[in-house]
């Protein structure tokens, strides 16, 4: 078989009810499947994630690796696909996303017109199946994309939708093992950017992303986020601006996006984005805070 050029990396733990409809989507793209392969890692789920992807690897028509593990965090994870990759890209494909048909060709359309781009982010595209809540969280990632089309910048992309170049994850040394949980692709970018190359946001290409339903899971994810990223804070200091991450900035920041998002869609629910934004950063703090204090706690523990 032709050696691949994009290497699909899928990471997932516990996505039993999407992995069909991630493995799906894969397998409808128009790119040539023979210059494709699927990396998939499971990160030691405990539903059934492993069976429905062991059942169907076989059927694929494109190369195919299959790692299973014991929970090990998303560094490592991400490492192994990196480790693994035959291809000269790759692209993250999370167990909550689906591709349009023509995704990984405009990606890969991209990176080989944009030589410099380290890190490529497809556009967010809209689920019209969404409730309130899932719809707030879509849009605020449609006015980032409104907002930065069209320009290279260093900003937070997230690896779910990104193409990476493998050059440049591997020139330095891929992703962080010690980072378990989320802020390793913050983590990644930084270094990339360091070392030279340029991010993008919103490529041609579209992706969707299933987004929380609940005020409940909205607030998990951002105690989660914050916790994960107190590491990367800890390591890059200059990386993260932490004041615009307080509530009060997040309600300022939450009016801007919907001005922005009234514009793209002229729906007038967007303007509750002022407190959904505050929301999220008040369980990011929360996560932040409980991270650095249990920080404290292991050196305090360490040198009894």
């Amino acid at each position: 078989m032709a050696k691949p050029t994009v290497t699909i990396g899928v990471c997932v733990r516990n996505c039993e009810a999407f992995i069909v409809d991630v493995i799906n989507s894969v397998t409808d793209q128009d790119f040539p499947h023979d210059r494709m392969e699927v990396v998939f890692v499971d990160d030691g789920s405990k539903d059934g994630t492993l069976s429905v992807i062991s059942r169907s690897v076989p059927k694929l028509d494109m190369q195919a690796k299959m790692f299973h593990n014991r929970w090990m965090g998303l560094g490592r994870v991400r490492n192994v696909v990196v480790e693994n990759a035959e291809g000269d890209y790759i692209l993250w494909v999370d167990g909550d996303m689906m591709l349009p048909r023509d995704h990984v060709s405009k990606q890969v359309d991209f990176m080989e017109h944009n030589p410099s781009v380290g890190i490529a982010k497809s556009r967010y595209g809209i689920d019209p199946n969404q409730n309130l809540v899932a719809a707030l969280e879509n849009i605020v990632f449609l006015a980032f994309d409104f907002r930065y089309a069209g320009e290279a910048n260093p900003k937070v992309l997230g690896t779910g939708g990104s193409i990476y170049r493998v050059q440049a994850i591997r020139q330095i040394g891929g992703f962080d093992d010690t980072i378990t949980g989320t802020g390793e692709d913050m983590d990644a970018e930084y270094r990339i950017g360091k070392a030279g190359w340029l991010l993008y946001r919103a490529t041609p290409a579209m992706f969707f992303e299933r987004f929380r339903r609940t005020w409940v899971d909205l607030w998990k994810e951002g105690v989660w986020h914050g916790y994960g990223v107190h590491r990367v804070f800890r390591k890059n200091k200059g990386q993260i601006v932490l004041h615009r991450m307080i509530p009060p900035v997040a309600f300022i920041v939450g009016v801007w996006l919907s001005t922005m998002a009234y514009r793209l869609i002229r729906r007038r629910w967007v303007f509750l984005l002022p407190i959904q934004y505050a929301f999220k950063r008040i369980a990011w703090c929360i996560g932040f805070a409980k991270g650095q204090i249990d920080d404290r706690r292991k050196v305090d523990t360490a040198s009894e």
